[in-house]
């Protein structure tokens, strides 16, 4: 499924893409511009505008909470996982990344780094490079916690709507 974030939920974005999810990001914060991008794409449209989100012939899903963590759950539960297999995706622009030779990350990457890993990733649009560093021990808990929430049954009912055009 692909996703397009508002100009509220950035961060969420970043996040979401890390975990393999198709998201694109509108930082406009005009509601036609983030309309117009969504339908163009397919995209269905994560917001906390309550407006946006209840618009007639939109397809949306509110986001309740604050917390990046909530909002994660959230998208997790209504929407389920990733397609399988999760393609981890650069942060930035959204492309899914792909498999960089360590003998090529050797002048991209800081010397320690390129000691201490051996596999790279990198961004076929915007080049950045990735590895599994500190940061991705904390991506791995909220995956983990992302899959406890499923089995959880407080979770389960908790009152996720995606607006549907068709209804």
């Amino acid at each position: 499924m692909k996703l397009l974030a508002d100009a509220m939920l950035g961060r969420l974005a970043k996040w979401l893409r890390m975990l393999g999810y198709d998201t694109m990001y509108v930082a406009d914060t005009d509601s036609y511009a983030v309309l117009r991008s969504a339908r163009t794409e397919g995209r269905l449209i994560l917001t906390r505008n309550d407006e946006l989100a209840t618009r007639r012939g939109v397809r949306a899903l509110f986001i309740d909470s604050d917390t990046l963590e909530d909002q994660l759950r959230q998208v997790y539960l209504t929407l389920g996982a990733p397609e399988a297999p999760a393609l981890p995706r650069c942060s930035v622009c959204n492309q899914t990344l792909r498999d960089l030779p360590k003998d090529l990350a050797v002048s991209r990457v800081p010397p320690y780094i390129y000691k201490k890993h051996e596999s790279f990733k990198i961004c076929p649009e915007c080049q950045r490079v990735y590895w599994q560093g500190s940061h991705w021990r904390r991506i791995q808990i909220v995956v983990n916690s992302l899959h406890d929430a499923v089995g959880s049954d407080k979770m389960a009912e908790a009152g996720n709507r995606v607006s549907d055009p068709d209804s």
